[in-house]
């Protein structure tokens, strides 16, 4: 494998507060790779999340994201690396109250764009990829769970991040829409961004095989090639 990686962990101890959730966490993800994070619900696939964007204080270890050092980063540093992630909620989190575009455009002015074209050719360009390129003046609650989906995935894209977090995103998600889900975040990562997924969907998992983590018993172990997955282990 080639080693250039966007997310190093290295000798790194995850808490939840003063909670230790994963402890010897060693793993690193390619610039272009696809990574699943699986476990039992509390076992620390959101926590690991949590840690790259620096939601989580990483108080033991090192890691490194898109080239910042997050055991050390400073709080006026924190708004500049969460523009290199891209991140991809279960629940949507849009705003109700204002159209698709809007919702887009917020977030462009709320990261430093003051151009209106550049801004609406953006929007423009996010909504085509994951195609919504005719849905930008409907209200969220006009679209379908999928179709929402498809806007926060267009809404990770929007300031070119090098890194796509993804806690669950088939989770509210029947499986042919799921499928579609899981198709544009592919084509995502096999245009040269990583993806790290966390999710429960075995079913996912055997149908877009990945590299594959796994929280279990306070650690994080990398699931060998062949190796069987248990359903009711993500359980």
């Amino acid at each position: 494998m080639k080693n250039n990686p966007v997310i190093t962990f290295t000798d790194a101890s995850i808490f939840q507060d003063d909670y230790l959730v994963l402890s010897d966490v060693n793993f690193e993800i390619q610039k272009d790779e696809f990574v699943y994070l699986i476990g039992k619900v509390g076992t620390g696939k959101s926590s690991i999340i949590k840690t790259i964007n620096a939601e989580l204080p990483l108080k033991k270890g090192m890691a490194a994201v898109c080239g910042f050092n997050v055991e050390n980063i400073k709080k006026k540093q924190i708004p500049f690396l969460r523009r290199k992630l891209g991140i991809v909620f279960q629940d949507f989190q849009l705003l109700i109250d204002r159209s698709i575009h809007d919702n887009l455009a917020f977030i462009l002015g709320a990261t430093g764009w003051n151009n209106k074209k550049e801004i609406n050719d953006r929007i423009e360009e996010v909504l085509t990829k994951v195609g919504l390129e005719f849905k930008g003046y409907k209200m969220p609650h006009q679209l379908s769970g999928g179709e929402q989906q498809r806007v926060v995935i267009a809404r990770a894209l929007l300031n070119e991040p090098e890194v796509i977090l993804a806690d669950e995103p088939t989770g509210n998600l029947d499986p042919d829409t799921s499928d579609d889900i899981m198709k544009i975040l592919t084509d995502i990562c096999n245009n040269g961004r990583a993806v790290v997924m966390a999710t429960h969907n075995y079913n996912i998992i055997k149908k877009f095989p990945a590299r594959t983590l796994k929280c279990e018993n306070g650690i994080l172990r990398e699931v060998r090639q062949g190796e069987e997955i248990e359903f009711n282990s993500l359980m």
